[in-house]
């Protein structure tokens, strides 16, 4: 530890159970900002092994002050300047373990901006992802229940459509060298939680979506996609509002979802079912 460390009291460690209480605490000053890491930490505590990831935390005067998710994604969680500095060093010794880093827009890019020297370029930044919610009132627009929780008997009618939408929105396919079965074990497991939602008609998704991250506070929608083919018919505002009828219904008070600043038809249908933007979030993908 530096002596400016010392002398002002801070510093960076790993967080295990005991820290549990307080991370939970810090989690709950922003439940829908933090609603990933939340949701992982609801599931899964602390431990590494079952988080499938660690915790980092920034200790300010033996208090816990910020952390830090550093798993499949890099996670800044309540991050001031300075725990974003202390964050960016842990992780340049490190090495980069991640695929992407995410969370609030300051601090994901102060975190990148630190960190990419060392790590290299980014596949692509996406600064500026604006973060949006519906709280606890009904959609704006009337739900089409034809869409409906996806069951196991058609997880592999489902699938096509999700590596379509990943490999669409993230620029690669999440197909890799095990055959694309990691990711069916994700997608299954969306199923089977009663979290993943589409209209599926003779034997193809016309529009789906799925629910990403639950706490009991909130939950975030993720994969959101229409047939190419059918885009630009209203399909998504009501596909959409059906899911948030249930999402509210099952899983929490607040929905939200973020989105891409420059994809305008999706916030437009986003807008019109009746969520509202609540901050910015930012992506930096490897």
């Amino acid at each position: 530890m530096s002596v400016l460390s010392r002398v002002r009291g801070t510093n960076t460690r790993l967080l295990g159970v005991a820290d549990l209480a307080d991370v939970r605490a810090l989690l709950a000053r922003d439940p829908v900002a933090n609603v990933f890491v939340a949701s992982r930490v609801e599931a899964s505590g602390l431990d590494a092994w079952r988080l499938g990831g660690e915790v980092w935390g920034h200790i300010v005067n033996g208090k816990l002050d910020a952390l830090c998710y550093s798993g499949a994604n890099l996670v800044p969680v309540e991050a001031s300047p300075e725990a974003v500095r202390a964050f960016a060093e842990r992780a340049r010794r490190q090495g980069r373990r991640c695929s992407s880093i995410v969370g609030p827009a300051e601090a994901a890019m102060a975190l990148w901006e630190q960190v990419r020297p060392t790590w290299g370029p980014a596949r692509e930044v996406r600064a500026s992802q604006p973060l949006m919610e519906i709280r606890g009132s009904s959609p704006a627009v009337e739900p089409d229940f034809r869409v409906k929780p996806v069951t196991p008997s058609q997880i592999d009618t489902l699938l096509p459509a999700c590596i379509a939408m990943f490999t669409e929105e993230v620029g690669v396919s999440p197909v890799g060298d095990d055959n694309g079965n990691s990711y069916r074990a994700r997608v299954s497991e969306l199923v089977h939680a009663g979290r993943a939602f589409a209209w599926i008609e003779d034997g193809h998704v016309v529009f789906k979506a799925e629910i990403g991250a639950v706490t009991e506070r909130a939950c975030q929608i993720q994969g959101v996609w229409t047939h190419p083919a059918l885009r630009g018919k209203g399909i998504a505002a009501a596909g959409m509002a059906a899911v948030v009828e249930y999402a509210l219904r099952d899983f929490a008070s607040v929905v939200s979802l973020y989105v891409n600043d420059y994809n305008a038809p999706a916030r437009a249908v986003y807008r019109k079912v009746g969520f509202e933007e609540v901050g910015a979030f930012a992506s930096i993908l490897f």
